[in-house]
């Protein structure tokens, strides 16, 4: 068996969907990890993977060529995923590996999305389904703060990479302003220009007391925010249960009216 060791990401897997591909050992003797702690196997040869992004836009052409856009989000939204699930039996790049793999030897393979009796077509549903049920939530209740600049800055921590799914949602809802959104876990960020389009960059060397230098008006409407939040409030109906099943704790230190109840 030949297992090619891919970085966690997106350009990464899709890098190593193309050397597997290109190796021809076999689509039966290949598997593809993105686990770089996973246990190693005998009799099995291990081969790393960098991430290229010119093998990775090939790949990614071809998706979108043969199999079409819906199917290339879903590959994308399951690469995104930080892939632990108790129900899955194999490595998140091994499952889109060997969904492309059935996807392209099918005449109608975009369907193949359909066939969930299959382990890899089971693991991509519920991987998918786990970015994008993150994604959603955090555009219920990511909070923006003006710094002196102008620029609106927000933080989040995710378990998934859902940074494209924030970025895209907020610039057409918000194309006229300057903003970014840091995502602390993966230490990237989403950065938008007036009138552009957002990148994905680097944020690893962020320099985070640039953020503390907030606009003049900000911590005025965070008090007015938070007194919003406790004038609606009902304290005979109040359900701190269901607060935390809506909005779970791991995000209220980036909600202005939550941190403090950490």
């Amino acid at each position: 068996m030949y297992v090619f060791q891919c970085p966690n990401s997106i350009d990464g897997i899709l890098s190593g969907v193309y050397d597997a591909w290109a190796s021809r050992y076999g689509h039966k003797n290949i598997q593809l990890s993105s686990d770089e702690s996973g246990e190693l196997t005998l009799f099995s040869e291990y081969i790393p993977v960098t991430a290229d992004f010119e093998k990775s836009q090939k790949v990614s052409r071809t998706l979108i060529r043969r199999l079409g856009v819906k199917f290339y989000e879903t590959i994308c939204a399951t690469a995104m995923s930080d892939g632990s699930c108790r129900k899955l039996t194999m490595d998140k790049a091994n499952a889109i590996y060997q969904t492309i793999v059935m996807a392209l030897s099918l005449p109608d393979g975009a369907k193949v999305l359909e066939y969930l009796g299959e382990p890899c077509i089971a693991c991509i549903f519920e991987l998918r389904r786990q970015t994008y049920n993150e994604g959603h939530h955090l555009l219920e209740f990511l909070r923006f703060t003006e710094l002196e600049n102008g620029i609106l800055f927000a933080q989040i921590h995710p378990k998934n990479a859902v940074l494209p799914i924030l970025a895209s949602h907020f610039t057409n809802r918000l194309p006229l302003e300057n903003f970014m959104i840091y995502d602390a876990p993966h230490q990237t960020a989403a950065v938008h220009k007036a009138s552009k389009d957002y990148m994905i960059v680097d944020a690893s060397s962020i320099n985070l007391s640039a953020i503390q230098s907030l606009s003049a008006d900000e911590e005025h409407f965070r008090n007015l925010w938070r007194a919003f939040f406790e004038t609606i409030a009902i304290p005979e109906r109040q359900n701190l249960k269901l607060q935390i099943q809506n909005i779970p704790k791991r995000f209220w230190a980036d909600t202005v009216e939550l941190r403090d109840r950490l």
